[in-house]
């Protein structure tokens, strides 16, 4: 199965001119996060039925809060609020609209498979560390260093007294342990979010964090630079009047990941599910 990493062909911000004059010329920002790249391609499509022409432009996640705020791109279809992405809007809250919310209860989490009965809540890992050992210690199977879920992560191992190392490596890296360890019933925890495709591919429970290392749930809005709704009116009405369920966006997410091309993968997801996106368009 090929990672959406291995191909999302991404462009950056230098190549850019400034937000196109042109009323119909619109650029999404994007980052490379699975749920990122499922909707930025979907919505790609779904204005340029509408007759708008659509830029995808993928960066840094800080680059596209500056990249919106001095008008570099007109959308970014994924903000956490009001805890995971706080810190990054609020240099730039007077120059970004923060739009309505398309997704509810995204959450980062600890994670097992569920046929690892006994194992509930991130406490359960205490005693059961020697179940875990992956090159000579008990191992939770990270992402990237620099990322929140990391430093999440090592809080919940200081904040639970956890006997246990978090060895950091890449979301694709992630998937293919939890892939291995999965088809052979193996004992693995590792870092994921919701939304993510894993949770339909796989049965998988977040355990339990009383504690609350992950922090709270956030939604997922979406953001323009100020005054953008007022130049797209229409755009805007589209763009808030669309939700998705977990679900859904999994499945979307899923589709994209077994295609194995994200603009693929969201055509023919559109295609199967035209009802649910006729109730977000704008009659024109």
């Amino acid at each position: 199965m090929k990672s959406l990493n291995a191909v999302f062909v991404a462009c950056g911000l230098a190549g850019l001119s400034m937000t196109a004059s042109a009323d119909d010329t619109l650029t999404i920002g994007t980052n490379n996060w699975s749920e990122n790249i499922a909707v930025s391609h979907m919505w790609q499509q779904l204005l340029e039925e509408q007759g708008y022409d659509v830029e995808l432009t993928t960066t840094g996640k800080s680059v596209l809060f500056s990249g919106l705020a001095q008008g570099d791109l007109d959308i970014s279809l994924e903000v956490w609020l009001p805890h995971g992405d706080a810190q990054y809007i609020k240099p730039y809250e007077d120059r970004i609209d923060v739009h309505d919310a398309w997704y509810d209860g995204a959450q980062d989490e600890l994670v097992v498979p569920t046929y690892l009965e006994d194992i509930n809540t991130i406490s359960d890992l205490k005693d059961n560390a020697e179940r875990f050992v992956y090159q000579g210690q008990p191992t939770i199977i990270g992402i990237e260093s620099g990322s929140a879920i990391s430093g999440e992560t090592e809080n919940a191992i200081e904040s639970y007294d956890l006997p246990f190392r978090q060895l950091n490596s890449s979301g694709p890296a992630m998937l293919a342990a939890l892939e291995e360890a999965y088809a052979n019933g193996e004992p693995i925890a590792v870092t994921l979010w919701q939304p993510h495709w894993a949770y339909a591919q796989y049965d998988l429970k977040a355990l339990e964090d009383p504690k609350k290392s992950y922090g709270g749930g956030d939604d997922i809005m979406w953001m323009s630079p100020k005054g953008f709704g007022e130049r797209h009116p229409e755009v805007t009405e589209m763009l808030d009047t669309w939700h998705m369920s977990h679900a859904q966006l999994a499945d979307l997410m899923l589709t994209i990941e077994n295609v194995g091309d994200p603009t693929q993968g969201a055509k023919q997801w559109i295609e199967e599910n035209r009802d649910l996106i006729d109730e977000w368009l704008v009659d024109e």
